[in-house]
């Protein structure tokens, strides 16, 4: 974590959001999904349901054609709609900064909770995606066999104030250096502590 400290010291989200509403609607819909895609289709969809208020009235065919082009589109134009009726129910409209509370949301699993908490909310945790797992076991910071080990290995390692960022750097990390399929290892500072790395150049 020292050399993303160091080379990294600004690392934030790449969903574009103005509230925490937006955000965790960006969230729900970036899941297999990426950032860039969700980002081409939210803005439109914001304009049209600002706020869980417009959004928890809308009916399946209002939301569908806004979510259409993102993956799993009928699932999460229902889980948005869902979501926005529970956050008025039981939150009267805020996005919760408690963790527990936010995977009560429909669509809202631990990842996604994790990434509120972290991100709007300054929480001290770890969201693990594909990314951070992946990286997380290639540098060795991990052997966790589920999300939710990894994220406690990570936790146990990294102190509290640098959690929130070090969710970035292992985010931005994955995907754009230590990738699923073809990692760049040749741009990558991090090979001397990497697992896998001499199994791939040996």
């Amino acid at each position: 974590m020292d050399w993303f400290a160091q080379n990294q010291p600004v690392a934030q989200t790449e969903l574009h959001y103005q509230d925490p509403f937006q955000l965790l609607v960006a969230v729900i819909l970036s899941a297999q999904c990426t950032d860039k895609r969700v980002n081409l289709v939210t803005p439109p969809l914001f304009e049209r349901f600002p706020s869980a208020r417009e959004l928890a009235v809308a009916s399946f065919d209002e939301v569908y054609p806004y979510v259409k082009s993102v993956s799993y589109p009928n699932a999460k134009a229902r889980h948005l709609i869902a979501m926005a009726q529970k956050l008025l129910a039981d939150f009267g409209g805020t996005v919760p900064a408690d963790i527990d509370s936010l995977m009560t949301l429909p669509g809202v699993g631990r990842k996604t909770a994790n990434v509120i908490a972290s991100v709007v909310y300054d929480k001290p945790v770890i969201a693990v995606d594909t990314h951070v797992f992946r990286v997380s076991h290639r540098l060795g910071l991990s052997d966790g066999k589920t999300p939710y080990a990894v994220q406690q290995d990570l936790e146990r390692h990294i102190p509290l104030e640098q959690r929130a960022i070090a969710h970035h750097w292992l985010i931005l990390h994955g995907r754009y250096i230590c990738t699923a399929r073809k990692p760049s290892c040749h741009r990558c500072p991090l090979t001397a502590w990497c697992r896998e790395y001499p199994l791939l150049h040996h």
